[in-house]
């Protein structure tokens, strides 16, 4: 988030933060001799300015010790808030974290939900009304409490205490390609034990259930939860960055893809009989997990939930489109679904 930040003070929110907090609210200006005779006068423009009187009763850092700039070249392109000035650090966080996460629902969500997303699961018996609607409407509701939930983690990092490095051969060219799947493995982990005690009844019915009203999700319930449940699920990608180094590319690029994948596998996908099926906790696996709510409970792989004792195959007798009449299931999949 450091990058990204960064990015934006050049592109924006330097002019921004000059705008809505300029130097010029807190500095006294000389006047020209042909003006006046005092030593200093607050220009007519600045006391006027309803707006400009009450940035000037707003905290700062020490303004520079210099001498005051002539009233012709006062100038309000520098905000009185500074880059590294934590106040003005977090609320430009919070405004990137709500823009950056509203696109990529909205944009991976609208693909998957018009390219991958079966519609006739739409028929399905356990499809909620107007169910879209209330996914999106639930995001959306859940978006700013796991913002603000995640903004300490944000902050760290921009402040530099993360293992976060900028060198490609920083740490070697092994390491920078051996730290993708480090950081897979390591998060799948993670998230299926956290995912797994969010099942524990008492926290279920607190924080979990909400996501589990979708039996039959679309991508737009993919971040249809609790804010902290959402959370949760999300501290082991901030935390790896806490504990192994990692390349701030590398890292955006990863949390994108996270964000994508959350996305893919709530789009209840049954496709069944593809190589990696036994490896990877794709879209079938999730489907499995709505439907019987104590299996697979993994992120990316299989591996956790076998270890776990919570692994379900994928069958394609299972699938919740066999319950869907008139859904174009070829004859032999419907039979060997009525048999089961």
């Amino acid at each position: 988030m450091d990058f990204v930040l960064k990015i934006c003070d050049d592109l924006i929110l330097d002019k921004v933060w000059a705008k809505l907090v300029p130097i010029s609210a807190f500095t006294a200006v000389p006047a020209t001799p042909q003006l006046s005779n005092t030593s200093f006068i607050l220009p007519h423009a600045l006391s006027s300015s309803t707006w400009l009187q009450v940035v000037s009763l707003l905290p700062h850092p020490p303004l520079p010790a210099s001498d005051p700039l002539p009233y012709f070249s006062l100038s309000q392109s520098v905000s009185a808030w500074p880059r590294d000035y934590i106040p003005r650090q977090l609320l430009s966080l919070i405004v990137i974290t709500l823009i950056g996460i509203h696109i990529l629902y909205f944009l991976f969500a609208w693909i998957s939900y018009h390219f991958i997303f079966n519609h006739e699961m739409m028929k399905h018996p356990r499809f909620l009304k107007n169910q879209v609607k209330l996914e999106i409407q639930c995001s959306i509701r859940s978006f700013p409490g796991m913002t603000m939930l995640t903004l300490p983690w944000f902050q760290a990092e921009v402040m530099g205490y993360s293992k976060l490095y900028d060198g490609l051969d920083t740490y070697g060219y092994l390491y920078l390609f051996a730290s993708i799947p480090l950081f897979l493995v390591f998060t799948d982990y993670c998230i299926y034990w956290v995912h797994r005690w969010l099942h524990i009844p008492f926290l279920y019915k607190i924080f979990h259930k909400p996501h589990h009203k979708w039996i039959i999700p679309t991508p737009f319930a993919s971040h249809a939860f609790h804010p902290v449940d959402g959370y949760l699920q999300s501290v082991p990608y901030h935390l790896f960055i806490f504990l192994f180094p990692l390349h701030r590319l590398v890292y955006l690029a990863l949390f994108v893809f996270v964000n994508f994948w959350s996305i893919l596998i709530h789009d209840s996908d049954m496709i069944t009989g593809h190589p990696l099926e036994k490896v990877i906790n794709g879209p079938a696996h999730h489907t499995l997990h709505h439907l019987y709510f104590t299996v697979n409970y993994g992120q990316y792989f299989t591996w956790a939930d076998r270890l776990g004792n919570s692994y379900r195959q994928p069958e394609s007798h299972l699938d919740p489109l066999l319950e869907v009449p008139g859904a174009g299931v070829s004859p032999a999949k419907a039979a060997l679904g009525k048999q089961q």
